[in-house]
């Protein structure tokens, strides 16, 4: 069970990522990127973070691009987050899939 203090920051992570995500949209014409969810470990450490990437045709190329800028991205975050945190968590980017398996689904049940 999660404590109210992980919450607060699994929220917080997620809106600045938002915000940082939509300068890369930007670079990246015609490409969306959204953060699904964050979870947090406990001692506040590790954040895993789900992203869902639109077209899916460019998802692997521009999770790539994410996984070799991570560094660069907790930068940013840590100036966004500089005074409600006082470390930034090593930020561990994993592909969401849900999209996919509810496509999959739906066209499981429509054939």
């Amino acid at each position: 069970m999660q404590s109210t203090r992980q919450q607060k920051i699994e929220h917080l992570i997620q809106k600045d990522l938002g915000d940082i995500f939509l300068n890369y949209t930007r670079r990246l014409h015609g490409t969306l990127i959204s953060v699904s969810e964050v979870r947090i470990s406990p001692d506040l450490s590790i954040a895993h973070i789900y992203l869902s990437v639109f077209p899916n045709e460019r998802q692997q190329e521009v999770f790539e691009l994410i996984v070799e800028e991570t560094s660069k991205i907790r930068g940013e975050l840590g100036r966004k987050e500089r005074f409600q945190l006082r470390i930034i968590p090593e930020l561990n980017f994993h592909l969401d899939d849900t999209l996919n398996r509810l496509e999959h689904i739906d066209e499981l049940l429509h054939s």
